[in-house]
């Protein structure tokens, strides 16, 4: 029994220092054997048989480039973690629009589509457009299934800890397990969460609020809702309905929404409120006013917010983003009259990609965690 014992502990030490030497290639390539040892606190040896077993597998490989200037000499193995050999996608699924990322496995974003989706749609009739949808993301960039290693899902609504969808947004959605629904088509993690969480966590990661660890991000349009980062962590609440202001009458976010109404004209294909968002870029004063009027009605909810977090940054996303930085005096005037003080507030500037680049994060992450678990070899290079 201790010969076994011991063997299983030497196993999981194995697997742990693969783990570590492995993350520490994936979060920064090319590295030396001494620099991964540096790194890691691993001795040489320990790296340099780690590092041939990992290329063995498939799971990293030397560089190809190398230093302009080096010193006279063999050159130093430079090795890589091979972040082409996984793909993962990202999925923002609204009532009006389908977004669409996929990422290599370091993070790179390499393919983006955008369509639109019929809100009259049944819940059933989306899911089918769902995993349609997703299929043919992957036939298009010569991708099987089988060769994606998570899929993030954005959805409206508050979703709980089990990935189940709580709200009503959605038509027939609430209770849906979405993950086990695209289970069979799918053979990967599936993780579904609320898409205003999954666009503060692409603010943390790349977007407006990558140096801050205490961050609102408003999701401002005729939906209205918060996520929040809190020391550097996305902070969902006991059931997921963290930030779920826009559920308070009391609140008046729902009557600010209601507000958001324009009349001017409008571009071929343009939304109702992509027109408004234009018409103030473009200075008109009666777009200006509508602006004014809905961010007046919107101010009490994000001072609640503000007086209750205390937050270092406050990020406006959603469908009134593209108004760009004009959002910012208007809605500090409001807040001025409301709270204690005005935290710092910027305009998101990920675009219509941010909730899908979430879903990126949220799919990447889950890998992470998994790594050192994958005992099969990659595909070759």
């Amino acid at each position: 029994m201790r010969g076994d014992a011991r063997g299983h502990d030497l196993a999981a030490l194995r697997g742990l220092n693969t783990a570590v030497v492995l993350r520490a290639l994936r979060g920064l390539s090319p590295q030396t054997v001494s620099q991964l040892a540096a790194a890691t606190g691993l001795s040489r040896p320990t790296v340099e048989a780690l590092a041939d077993e990992l290329m063995g597998r498939g799971w990293i490989a030397e560089a190809e480039d190398r230093p302009a200037e080096r010193a006279p000499g063999r050159p130093a193995r430079r090795l890589r973690f091979r972040a082409e050999a996984g793909h993962v996608v990202g999925v923002d699924f609204g009532l009006r629009k389908i977004v669409l990322v996929l990422s290599r496995l370091d993070g790179e974003v390499v393919a983006t589509d955008i369509d639109a989706v019929a809100p009259s749609m049944t819940g059933a009739d989306r899911i089918t457009f769902l995993r349609e949808r997703i299929r043919r993301f992957l036939r298009e960039h010569g991708l099987r299934p089988d060769e994606v290693w998570a899929i993030g899902i954005g959805v409206p609504g508050m979703v709980d800890e089990t990935g189940r969808i709580r709200s009503v947004i959605v038509p027939d959605w609430t209770d849906v397990d979405l993950s086990r629904r695209l289970a069979d088509d799918f053979p990967c993690r599936i993780l579904v969460e609320n898409d205003v969480n999954l666009a503060v966590l692409a603010e943390h990661w790349r977007g407006a609020a990558v140096l801050a660890d205490d961050v609102a991000c408003v999701l401002a349009g005729r939906r209205i809702s918060c996520g929040l980062i809190i020391d550097g962590r996305l902070h969902r609440g006991r059931r997921g309905g963290a930030g779920e202001l826009g559920i308070l009458p009391q609140l008046g976010m729902g009557k600010a929404a209601k507000s958001l109404v324009w009349a001017g004209a409008r571009l071929d294909g343009e939304s109702e409120t992509d027109a408004l968002a234009r018409a103030v870029r473009e200075g008109d004063p009666d777009a200006l006013a509508v602006l004014d009027g809905y961010l007046a009605g919107l101010a009490p909810g994000i001072a609640a917010l503000v007086l209750a977090v205390d937050p270092e940054l406050v990020v406006l996303s959603g469908a009134m983003a593209p108004v760009g930085e004009p959002l910012v005096p208007l809605l500090t005037k409001h807040l001025r009259e409301l709270t204690l003080h005005v935290p710092r507030i910027v305009v998101s500037t990920l675009g219509r990609e941010g909730v899908a680049l979430g879903a990126v994060r949220r799919a990447l992450d889950a890998v992470d965690a998994e790594l050192p678990d994958r005992a099969i070899p990659l595909p070759p290079r």
